[in-house]
């Protein structure tokens, strides 16, 4: 009977002893796999950091977050101008600056939905001489014609729900055409269904006649099923020479660059989401037109490790990364390649932190990345 006993107990000890070790075992391999994840991703962020040229920036303008600036835009007039300017959300004014040093020159605008007045400007973009905003919460784009700030009118204030991004192409003389992003949101503000998100971008044609701005809505788009689908969307350029639209879908779960023509169709090319770990934000074109060469800058906006994405504007092919030194979480950009003051090449005006804008030279991102310096 003693024998029985102790034998059972035995097995006991036996299978109790054979199971915990089986338990530690699959522990320590979750450890093991969990630690070579986290080293396979602080492998390839090292990896990114080694890959991103860090440059210094030739100016940075004052700073106020009380402003919440959020776009730039770029002015070159027929008297020698060369005007920064940039939208504050918060202050809801234009500000500009001179682009060959940063300083102030002038603050335009108050709170309002009249002519003049805004109402959280977002996007901003230059053509010719007129200057167009994005007001998010006035639903419009306003027009102005430069430098006098002379109000030329609004459109699409009947269309748009929660407007923030824009790009511009000429057809004409004073003619246009307009791509304005939407994001509008359900009531609890989440993404809507998929089903419910056809409406993306609001394509319409201007034109400047009599000292106004006449609008003509055309189409609003985006795809609801398959990988065109347009989930969070701010950042929106026009290629026309390559037939092209590139739109920034920021929802975390994209965090690509999705591709459409002007017409509104998905051409099923992404700029993969492998080059934007944290929000694909403003976007930049460096053209030559004489062959159509050129680079896309796209930013990756984050506090902590804040980058710039550059492509080949033909084969979409990733062709380097860069950042300033204390340029940091960046929402708009914008980019001229025209030569003035110390900036033989242009330059690159990315905004920094909320508050301000920086400018990193052409030429310096070009030798850095082994870039074009310029058309020629």
């Amino acid at each position: 009977m003693k024998t029985q006993i102790s034998t059972s107990i035995f097995k006991v000890l036996f299978l109790f002893f054979l199971s915990s070790t089986i338990l530690i075992s699959c522990k320590n391999e979750e450890k093991k796999d969990s630690a070579e994840k986290i080293t396979s991703e602080e492998n390839s962020s090292s990896d990114n950091q080694k890959g991103k040229a860090v440059l210094k920036e030739a100016f940075h303008t004052d700073r106020d977050l009380g402003d919440n600036v959020d776009s730039p835009a770029i002015w070159h007039g027929k008297d020698g101008q060369n005007w920064l300017l940039a939208t504050a959300k918060e202050g809801n004014a234009i500000i500009v600056y001179n682009a060959e040093d940063g300083s102030f020159i002038e603050r335009f605008g108050e709170s309002g939905d009249g002519e003049g007045a805004f109402s959280r400007p977002n996007g901003i973009t230059v053509i010719d001489d007129f200057l167009l905003i994005v007001e998010r919460d006035n639903r419009r784009v306003q027009v102005f014609q430069l430098p006098s700030f002379q109000p030329l009118g609004f459109f699409g204030d009947e269309l748009l729900q929660k407007p923030y991004g824009i790009s511009v192409s000429k057809t004409g003389e004073n003619t246009f055409n307009a791509y304005v992003t939407d994001n509008y949101e359900t009531p609890d503000e989440q993404v809507p269904p998929v089903e419910e998100l056809g409406q993306r971008v609001h394509y319409f044609s201007f034109k400047i006649e009599n000292d106004k701005v006449v609008g003509e809505h055309k189409k609003a788009f985006g795809d609801t099923e398959g990988e065109g689908i347009l989930h969070k969307v701010e950042s929106i350029l026009i290629d026309e020479e390559m037939e092209r639209l590139l739109i920034a879908d920021e929802y975390s779960e994209q965090r690509n660059i999705k591709i459409y023509s002007p017409e509104g169709e998905f051409t099923g090319e992404i700029i993969s989401n492998k080059y934007f770990d944290s929000e694909p934000e403003g976007i930049a074109l460096f053209e030559c037109k004489a062959d159509t060469s050129g680079y896309y800058i796209t930013t990756d906006q984050s506090d902590d490790y804040n980058k710039f994405e550059v492509f080949d504007r033909k084969t979409l092919a990733h062709v380097g990364t860069f950042g300033g030194e204390i340029t940091t979480n960046t929402d708009g950009v914008a980019l001229t390649q025209k030569s003035y003051g110390d900036f033989e090449n242009g330059a690159f005006f990315p905004v920094h932190d909320d508050g301000s804008v920086t400018a990193i030279s052409w030429s310096d991102i070009a030798q850095a990345l082994e870039l074009k310096n310029n058309c020629e």
